[in-house]
């Protein structure tokens, strides 16, 4: 390749042919150290290698602040029948700003598009590329080191979801968002002291519309640049690690937005979405669905994945809307989809990209998970493909969600007719290795905080939502609450707004942050409450049909040890002398109460411990004498 005398040397390729070659058979899984925007040194010339993939573009060109924004003097040229255009531009450098001018051979069709490969944007709602590099000294090397352990099936893992821009706000600077770095020291202190293992970010990847929680991503290889650079959010990750905690983040494979700078149309075809609007439409959000099928696509997306996995040392991905991946009518009537080749619905290409994209993950990062955000009972979610999964490491339990809070909104008085709520999810509770969520979309459009869901006056909607914790905690799975539900917040959340942080100078809010503390302590310290959390063996019912007195008992058992008695009282009447059976005799301690007067409860008990009596009960030969308080639930370990 010659020098064209444009401005733009195409005698320097970051590609080689084999990239080239990888790349259009869907197989180059490191596509961003490939494309996009490289600083670049080449014959002692220092510049920046741009390279995108515009296959049924005319021309293709650099514009930005170098050069004035002209659309024609810095042309890219073709590389080969690959698709991509390349070129190096001489003389600038970190921070350039620029759009790829896309001329398409079509319709006459021409348009500014950013980056899809970006590092950087601008700030919103300007949608210009930066060029950018990844350099940051980590320090979080203990961390990378010993990380797999803390995402075992077998350790307890339990999630603070966290919207950037609205944990915490300045009021007295504007209502502004807290920086990636002002953020970094406050979140992991809160964390730490609050004993979360992991804090999930609601997509921090680029996103036009701060409206849509960044749901809706323009800028796949970029944090947003509203809370700083890529380095301060590295920072972020980075302190987050030292202090212990580890980092998922959204992931967003599923969809993306019709703003003509994104991926929409790039040039002048369906290049990224399927053409057939019954393909490539989602009625629900208004945007564009992934041509899986499609092998540049896939490289795209699953180079996605494993960027934030290996640049960003993110620990886990949450993989959103699985659901509407695998359905070809998901949320489309009759005639509005088309059936596979089999004439079925399942969208058999997108089956095919998550299951390879689960298999590159795990071969090059054995220590992460990835997490299905999946509504439906297809079957082996989170089973290795090998087997026929779709080798996911662990998926959200949807119906758990759905029956508890629906029960827990009924007035006790009517729980005794819907008991099965409380008990259904045992059917089926280690058919996939689950993770229990209470994320933002229960919070969110109307349907009010967890507090406003609980029934009754003041004190019972404080030990209502105490119960549906503790009752979540104890559980088998693990563990996923949202922002705010942590100190019982009244209001929805308010993506504009910061969480009612003044609310914990009264007693019964920082009541229900103690009672989460003290969860998330028992359930890192007591074996039995998370070692089994995927597996049978880690579970058995002492009593779940006393749905006239709405009261559920329980075992959670570990490898060896005592297990640890769960018993819960799901109506505002307290219970003396009830007895439940228990496998030993000896003393039975109680470790958990959820309504001690510490977390804002009446303070009954049983006076921190109770001795087995030789009186069957429930198929055993011992049982406890038990006072269960109202609305609350109690954890007891043998001695």
């Amino acid at each position: 390749m010659n020098a064209r005398g444009d401005g733009v040397r195409h005698d320097v390729s970051l590609l080689s042919d084999d990239d080239l070659f990888l790349f259009n058979e869907g197989s180059h899984f490191a596509l961003w150290e490939k494309l996009g925007a490289h600083p670049t040194i080449a014959g002692g010339e220092a510049g920046v290698c741009f390279a995108v993939w515009a296959p049924d573009a005319e021309a293709v060109s650099v514009c930005g602040d170098f050069n004035g924004w002209n659309k024609e003097s810095h042309r890219l040229a073709a590389r080969g029948t690959s698709g991509i255009w390349e070129g190096f531009i001489p003389g600038i450098g970190k921070g350039a700003l620029y759009k790829y001018h896309v001329r398409s051979r079509f319709l006459a069709y021409r348009a500014d598009k950013a980056d899809p490969f970006a590092f950087h944007h601008e700030l919103p709602p300007r949608t210009g590329s930066v060029v950018w590099d990844l350099d940051y000294a980590w320090s979080d090397t203990d961390w990378m080191a010993r990380r797999g352990a803390t995402v075992r099936l077998d350790a307890p893992i339990s999630i603070y979801e966290v919207h950037i821009g609205s944990w915490a706000r300045v009021p007295e600077d504007g209502n502004r968002w807290l920086s990636y770095r002002e953020l970094a020291p406050r979140l992991s202190e809160y964390a730490q002291e609050m004993g979360f293992t992991h804090v999930e970010f609601m997509p921090v990847m680029e996103h036009p519309f701060y409206g849509s929680w960044g749901y809706q991503i323009t800028g796949f290889f970029a944090p947003t640049s509203r809370y700083g650079t890529p380095q301060d959010f590295m920072f972020l990750v980075d302190t987050l690690h030292r202090a212990g905690v580890g980092v998922i983040l959204d992931w967003v494979p599923s969809h993306f937005p019709s703003d003509e700078h994104g991926l929409a149309y790039f040039d002048g075809t369906h290049l990224y979405e399927h053409a057939d609007p019954r393909q490539g439409y989602h009625p629900d959000w208004g945007s564009y669905i992934f041509n899986y099928g499609r092998s540049e696509v896939r490289s795209f997306l699953t180079s996605n994945a494993l960027y934030w996995l290996s640049v960003y040392h993110a620990d886990a991905l949450r993989v959103d809307a699985v659901a509407s991946m695998l359905y070809l009518d998901y949320s489309r009537k009759e005639g509005e989809w088309i059936p596979n080749r089999f004439g079925g619905r399942e969208n058999l290409d997108a089956i095919a990209f998550l299951r390879r994209t689960n298999e590159e993950v795990y071969r090059r990062h054995p220590d992460v998970q990835t997490i299905a955000e999946e509504s439906t009972a297809w079957p082996m979610v989170s089973r290795p493909t090998y087997v026929g999964g779709l080798g996911f490491g662990l998926k959200w339990d949807m119906g758990w969600m759905h029956d508890t809070l629906e029960y827990m909104r009924r007035d006790p008085i009517h729980r005794k007719y819907h008991h099965d709520q409380l008990t259904f999810r045992q059917l089926y509770a280690f058919h996939e290795n689950f993770v229990l969520p209470l994320s933002h979309d229960e919070v969110v459009h109307g349907k009010g905080s967890l507090l406003d869901k609980m029934p009754g006056d003041e004190w019972q909607r404080f030990a209502n939502l105490r119960l549906l914790l503790s009752t979540m905690w104890a559980q088998p799975g693990k563990k996923l609450l949202f922002m705010g539900d942590e100190i019982g917040q009244w209001r929805e959340w308010r993506h504009d707004e910061s969480l009612d942080w003044d609310l914990l100078n009264r007693a019964p809010h920082e009541g229900v942050r103690r009672l989460v503390a003290e969860l998330n302590r028992a359930y890192r310290e007591e074996p039995a409450l998370h070692r089994y959390d995927c597996d049978p063996a880690g579970f058995e019912w002492v009593d779940c049909a006393d749905w006239q007195g709405s009261t559920v008992s329980f075992l959670r058992k570990g490898p060896g040890g005592a297990p640890v008695l769960v018993v819960c009282n799901f109506t505002p009447v307290p219970r003396l002398g009830y007895r439940i059976g228990v496998p030993a005799g000896g003393t039975w301690r109680e470790i958990f109460n959820s309504d001690a007067a510490e977390y804002g409860g009446s303070g009954m008990g049983n006076l921190g411990a109770v001795r087995a009596e030789a009186v069957p009960a429930h198929g055993r030969s011992f049982s406890l004498p038990l006072l269960l308080p109202p609305l609350a639930a109690l954890f007891l370990k043998g001695e």
